[in-house]
């Protein structure tokens, strides 16, 4: 067990560290500048080691700047010296600044990852709490790692092809650096022409005006719906909340030849007022079934107070049930939301009038070949960023709204 001491875990968890980093950085630099770059992740691995037992013996509190430098600067100058100043195999002439905001970058999450691996841990020999421990924050950085990659990457290659010229990716469609020469212009060139010569603007309005109706009429019958459910007693109830997702059992695809068909004779096909009959139907039994679990866990003596109080069954659920509900109703507002502004097959096979696509029906048309490729990158970005954003704000209020609102002896 001697070889699974402190030391030898420090160095092998700081060469895997030395190896992803070297790695990650090498593609970023790929990407970011167009030079291809070939990371030396052999020797990161050793600069890796060797910054791992630096970090493990200097890592008890109370440590002088020189002892917290000493990680730091063994990372620097072993990484200098082994790769002989070419980590990336480069030419320092080469997107220099670049390339300097890399090595600081591999030498910041060396030795912060070495650090945090082995923060705690005592010097020699480790328990076998301690060494799983290890084992655990490693793999847990490895995952986060990766995740972070499968979610970064897609949208940087989105992101930069989006601001590509069309003769620039003719001439290497690889090459995902960003060019000023052209100006705010030439940058953005393929933003600008979607709003003015694609209609994106109405395309992001009609989305919008869809997916917040959508919003409103699902609270607006799943509310009652899961009160009902959660505090009223009548015969089927019980089998009611546990029946309530099977329509998800149905594929949509099996639902959308059939409503095609109904709606083409009722005159709702190519009309928002169809959407607006489809959307709500297939998020109301999911908000319904998120709200009656939410609203099993409020005190029911609120509400018998507040009926004793002379307030009728509607000004409960509006004056004591909503409000403390905030949570889980800015939960389900978010998922209908989501569904209702990413929904393609019932708009794609529902509308067929240009005037009222909605955003993942126009992009879908942007998806031809007398449509260059960078103009289908924007729009996916144009479609993406306002979710992102709506995502945060609703992350900050669903903190909020966990915090708020309590009952008071």
């Amino acid at each position: 067990m001697r070889l699974l001491n402190g030391f030898t875990l420090s160095a092998i968890a700081g060469a895997i560290w030395g190896a992803i980093a070297m790695l990650v950085i090498g593609v970023t630099l790929t990407l970011i500048t167009g030079n291809v770059a070939s990371p030396q992740v052999s020797m990161a691995a050793i600069v890796g080691g060797l910054t791992g037992l630096v970090a493990y013996w200097f890592q008890t509190p109370n440590l002088s700047l020189g002892q917290r430098a000493a990680a730091p600067l063994v990372c620097l100058f072993t990484l200098i010296l082994l790769t002989f100043a070419h980590p990336f195999t480069l030419s320092l002439e080469v997107s220099t600044l670049w390339q300097l905001g890399g090595i600081a970058a591999f030498v910041v999450a060396v030795v912060w990852s070495c650090r945090a691996t082995t923060y705690g841990l005592p010097r020699g020999e480790l328990t076998r709490y301690e060494r799983e421990m290890l084992y655990l924050r490693v793999a847990k950085g490895i995952g986060f790692v990766v995740f972070t990659i499968m979610v970064a990457l897609p949208f940087y290659v989105m992101v930069m092809t989006s601001l590509k010229s069309q003769q620039s990716l003719l001439a290497n469609p690889l090459d995902l650096s960003i060019d000023f020469a052209g100006g705010f212009y030439g940058l953005f060139r393929s933003y600008i022409e979607l709003f003015t010569l694609f209609n994106f603007g109405d395309y992001l309005l009609t989305s919008a005006i869809v997916s917040v109706a959508t919003v409103c009429l699902t609270l607006l019958f799943s509310v009652p719906g899961a009160y009902a459910v959660s505090r009223l007693k009548f015969p089927g109830r019980d089998w009611f909340s546990r029946s309530v997702l099977l329509i998800y059992m149905v594929p949509a695809i099996v639902l959308v030849i059939p409503l095609y068909a109904v709606f083409s004779q009722l005159g709702l096909r190519n009309s928002l007022v169809g959407l607006l009959i489809v959307y709500p139907a297939t998020t109301i039994p999911v908000a319904l079934y998120m709200l009656q679990g939410y609203f099993k866990g409020l005190p029911a003596e609120l509400e018998e107070a507040g009926l004793m109080d002379g307030l009728s069954r509607i000004g409960v659920i509006l004056k004591i049930t909503l409000p403390l509900s905030l949570p889980a109703l800015a939960s389900v507002s978010l998922y209908v939301f989501m569904i209702a502004w990413n929904e393609f097959l019932f708009a794609f096979m529902f509308l067929d009038d240009p005037e009222i696509f909605t955003l993942s029906r126009g992009v879908v048309a942007l998806n031809s070949s007398e449509v260059p490729r960078q103009h289908l990158m924007a729009g996916a970005v144009i479609a993406t960023v306002p979710v992102l954003f709506i995502f945060l704000w609703f992350e900050r209020f669903l903190v909020q709204g966990l915090t708020a609102g309590s009952v008071k002896g």
